[in-house]
């Protein structure tokens, strides 16, 4: 049988936690931060866990 390959984009963008929980960077805070306040861009820059549902179609693209 071959090789099961792990989709590229998905682990670039996602991270697995030591306790199995998949982690993502939140999105809008590439650009056009001006006008953004300092707490909004703040809370932006940080990870969040994906919900399960989520969760298990990234696990399929990464091979988990």
């Amino acid at each position: 049988m071959p090789k099961m390959k792990t989709r590229a984009g998905a682990k670039k963008r996602f991270k697995v936690t030591g306790t199995g929980k998949i982690v993502h960077r939140r999105a809008g805070k590439a650009h056009l931060n001006e006008h953004k306040s300092s707490r909004r861009t703040r809370r932006l820059s940080l990870d969040k866990t994906l919900g399960q549902a989520d969760a298990s179609k990234v696990r399929r693209m990464l091979g988990i």
